[in-house]
């Protein structure tokens, strides 16, 4: 920058900035501040002609009142007559009035953007980095339009001082996170990752950060990156502080770009060439053994910029997760931060652990460390580091170790922190749950919970332990033992009396036998906490009672007579009153075999997801959850992604227990297929992504687009003329996706706005099929990602075949029903060439997979295939047949379908052609 001359001091803006300090009120600051604006604008409109150092101080003191909180509505026009100056001075005021008060709508756009191409084509390395600042500052779509092709040029030309490219690559990073679609990727892109063997590394960190932000988008375009990155950072890493003498920061070597360089190698797996990724594993293990190093500094940015370094590292070796030796070292290392004086470093050493445990490589290593997580605990005392300890132990927890987390878990449940109780329960449940050996230990650690925290135990928890108890015989005897005692306790937290009320009502008997547990003895004991209760506790008691009455017919009129009671018959709540009535009419008229029919045993629930986990989910977030499987998941890079999976359910489990709109019509006949939920606009849709679309004419789940930001899924069930699917989302990248949306041009319920980073979520889709239909549904999806907006339109595989009923025939009845479908119309023959390898079963599995039943002995020649199915709509239903010939030395197949609508002979002989 150049020195700033001595006349350039502005005095009179010293004076009016001082008179504004020495103002006792506001309204004297307002007085003067009028004062001054006047006299500004009788400058400004003036017959004189100022002169630039006159133009420049009234500027400036109009940015200064700005500044200070009130509206300028003149001087812009000065501003920009400012950047035609050759002086450096009065050219910075005039771009830093524009970059602060110029709107990106303003009428003066135009000029200031031939002043902004007049200083960029100066090659005065001063003037373009004013321009560039300026671009990067105001960052608006207009600015992008004018500037984003042009930028890239400068930023790779030969002659382009460093300096300048510094200002280049930050300038087009921001152009880049705002207006995405606006920045060309050109040949530029590929000589931008040169930079990083630039000799100033000023240039290098610039372009670390922009081919960072541009690989999380594009990584294929910028693989090169790679081995220049480790190249880089190898020659800092094993450099002496003293030979990057204006980089060394503290007696650590050029700190933020190392930092930056560990980023840049995060976005991709692990190297494939064995030469890159040995020199990274030493950069890596040379990084770790600095840490063991002495301090070379007392001061606290020594340590400060060294364990930057370090963490990163340690980032990149859990993001690899291929080194077992380096992810045991990372592990050690972090374990002697969890004593550390440090507050920072012993939360982001928790944090970073809880990731590590869901290594295999680490898992066990981070188990060392439990004693130490156990007294950080008992004893820290900032409540964000207890919490990550509470984490850490929910992700190191296993079957050897889970009887002792549980019980540390629910000691300090007794002390914790308000804000974080619900959570510490959700996680003990889970953990009692999963690595139950003996369920009596479940009950017992449940019932604890309840007892201890009753107030943050939801409902989840109890549905659950419920849940538990009546699917395993083996349990009940004791959980009706141990909530009898429970229950004996003066005080009671309700949630307690709820589980009580059901478990007894349920298996009251299995205890009966005992005097001390007698039906009396129960009755009495529940009914004692009636009073105490809410109304839907009152409710589940007053079932209790009618199930009383069926398991123990000896306190049947005991019973009757609590329901017969005015504060039962009587009641101020609705419910409650229905139920006393229709208990005691039911106990009253009904024969005992009659009501144990109504009254029986709760069957078995069906097995699902458990709805704790899914509640601790959506409290956390999906993607800030640890794993805390058995089989421990590899973390590898960004390229390997497991198959999506169905968590994080919605409503019921049961596909078809959800209320069909079955009296809607079709719009047009493009929109034959329509779905039932609320209404949401639909997005005019971007290049449609047809790519996986044929795969699944045959099968009904797997992924049906992926990129490197977003991966979607697809999970589908039909019967008949209805359908259901399921819609995943999976945010492929550490970024939240904000203004998250799915829309189709049916009707769809909403998703979720926001996916985080690694999250995923669900949606529902319920179809019906009105009639037969050739177009499939467009889903729309829009969202932002690191400022721009991403417009992805994917074809749904909602094909006519998926409503297809498989039909058994017998030979005589095909060939009867093949002749009744003679007319011309109803065929269609196609004859084509196989388009994969021939094999028998492969092509078994097709048909079935298309959706009609495989009619074995049917056709004379054993190698046809022969096939029945009815298509069912809202309207009708289109029987079909089909047989499908091939001709293994030709190479060939004949297709011939017969329908009773042409239409539909059409669309599926099309369809099903494309398989073979």
């Amino acid at each position: 920058m150049p020195a700033v001359s001595k006349g350039d001091g502005m005095r009179g803006l010293a004076v009016f900035i001082s008179d504004i300090r020495n103002c006792k009120s506001k309204e004297a600051e307002i007085k003067r501040i009028n004062k001054e604006l006047a006299n500004i604008r009788s400058k400004f409109k003036g017959d004189k002609a100022l002169d630039g150092y006159s133009k420049k101080k009234y500027v400036c003191k109009l940015l200064f009142i700005f500044l200070l909180g009130h509206d300028i509505d003149f001087g812009h026009m000065e501003a920009v007559n400012l950047l035609s100056s050759n002086k450096y001075t009065e050219k910075q005021i005039g771009y830093l009035f524009i970059s602060v008060l110029v709107n990106s709508n303003s009428d003066l756009i135009r000029l200031i953007n031939n002043a902004i191409k007049n200083d960029l084509a100066s090659r005065n390395p001063t003037f373009m980095n004013l321009a560039l600042h300026c671009i990067a500052n105001v960052g608006s779509r207009e600015m992008a339009e004018a500037f984003a092709s042009e930028i890239p040029s400068i930023l790779v030309a030969g002659d382009t001082m460093d300096s300048v490219k510094q200002s280049a690559a930050l300038c087009l990073l921001r152009l880049n996170r705002t207006s995405t679609d606006l920045v060309p990727m050109g040949e530029w892109t590929a000589r931008v990752v040169h930079l990083l063997n630039d000799q100033h590394l000023g240039v290098v960190t610039a372009a670390a950060s922009l081919i960072t932000t541009l690989a999380q988008k594009s990584p294929d375009d910028f693989k090169t990156s790679i081995s220049l990155a480790v190249a880089r950072l190898s020659r800092i890493v094993t450099s002496a502080s003293i030979d990057l003498q204006d980089y060394t920061y503290y007696f650590v070597a050029a700190p933020w770009l190392s930092v930056k360089l560990l980023r840049l190698l995060q976005c991709y797996p692990p190297p494939e060439d064995a030469a890159i990724r040995s020199r990274l594993t030493e950069c890596l293990e040379t990084i770790l053994n600095k840490a063991q190093e002495p301090p070379k500094s007392k001061k606290v940015q020594h340590s400060n910029a060294k364990n930057a370094v370090l963490f990163e590292a340690i980032t990149l070796i859990i993001h690899h997760d291929s080194e077992p030796t380096l992810l045991v070292r990372a592990c050690n290392q972090l374990g002697q931060f969890l004593q550390h004086r440090e507050t920072n470093l012993r939360y982001l050493a928790l944090e970073s652990m809880c990731t590590l445990a869901s290594s295999e490589f680490s898992h066990e290593t981070v188990k060392t460390h439990i004693e130490t997580v156990i007294n950080a605990l008992k004893t820290e005392r900032d409540v964000s580091v207890r919490q990550r300890a509470v984490d850490l132990l929910y992700a190191m927890c296993d079957r050897s170790n889970a009887k002792q987390i549980v019980a540390e878990m629910l000691s300090y449940l007794e002390t914790a922190d308000y804000s974080i109780r619900e959570e510490i329960v959700l996680k003990v449940a889970i953990l009692a749950e999963k690595y139950a050996v003996d369920y009596t230990w479940y009950v017992d650690t449940i019932l604890n919970l309840i007892r201890i925290a009753g107030d943050y135990v939801s409902e989840e928890v109890w549905y659950r332990v419920i849940q538990i108890v009546i699917n395993r015989d083996d349990v009940q005897g004791y959980a009706a033992k141990t909530v009898f005692e429970a229950l004996q306790a003066p005080a009671c937290h309700e949630n307690l009396v709820k589980v009580g009320g059901y478990i007894l009502g349920e298996f009251g008997n299995l205890i009966a036998g005992d005097s001390r547990s007698s039906p009396l003895v129960q009755f009495n004991l529940l009914h004692s906490k009636f009073h105490l209760c809410s109304v839907p506790t009152r409710a589940l008691l007053l079932s209790a009672y009618i199930k009383f009455i069926n398991l123990f017919p000896e306190v049947k009129t005991t019973i009757q007579d609590v329901l017969r009671s005015d504060s039962q018959l009587r009641n101020a709540d609705v419910e409650l009153q229905q139920r006393a009535v229709e208990y005691l009419r039911l106990s009253c008229i009904a024969s005992t075999d009659i009501l144990a029919t109504v009254l029986e045993e709760m069957p078995p629930f069906p097995e699902r997801e458990s709805s704790i986990l899914a509640k601790l989910k959506r409290k956390k977030g999906p993607g800030n959850l640890p794993d805390i499987d058995d089989a421990r998941r590899h973390v590898n890079g960004s390229t390997e992604h497991s198959e999506i999976t169905e968590h994080t359910k919605k409503g019921s489990t049961h596909p078809f227990d959800d209320p069909l709109n079955l009296s809607s019509t079709p719009s047009t006949g493009a929109s034959l297929l329509v779905d039932v939920f609320s209404d949401s606009t639909t997005l005019a849709p971007v290049d449609v992504s047809e790519e996986n679309f044929p795969r699944f004419v045959c099968k009904n789940n797997g992924v049906i687009f992926e990129n490197q930001l977003l991966q979607i899924g697809l999970k589908s069930e039909y019967r008949q003329n209805l359908g259901r699917m399921y819609v995943f989302f999976g945010n492929k990248t550490s970024t939240q996706f904000l203004s998250f949306s799915a829309s189709l041009n049916v009707h769809a319920k909403t998703v979720e706005p926001i996916i985080e980073g690694g999250a995923q979520v669900q949606q529902i889709l319920n179809i019906e099929c009105i009639s037969d239909f050739t177009d499939a549904p467009l889903l729309s999806i829009q969202f932002r990602y690191g400022g721009a907006l991403q417009n992805i339109a994917v074809k749904l595989p909602v094909m006519l075949n998926k409503f297809f009923q498989p039909t058994e025939m017998t030979s005589q009845d095909f060939f009867q029903r093949w002749k009744q479908l003679g007319i011309p119309q109803q065929e269609v023959q196609k004859i084509f060439k196989a388009k994969h390898p021939m094999d028998t079963e492969v092509a078994k599995a097709k048909i079935l997979g298309f959706g009609v039943a495989l009619l074995d002995g049917v056709d004379p020649n054993p190698a046809n295939f022969v096939g029945a199915g009815v298509i069912h709509t809202k309207n009708t239903q289109v029987g079909c047949l089909l047989r499908l010939e091939p001709n293994t030395q030709a190479q060939m197949y004949r297709l011939t379908l017969r329908t009773s609508r042409d239409s539909v002979s059409q669309r599926l002989c099309d369809l099903l052609s494309e398989q073979f």
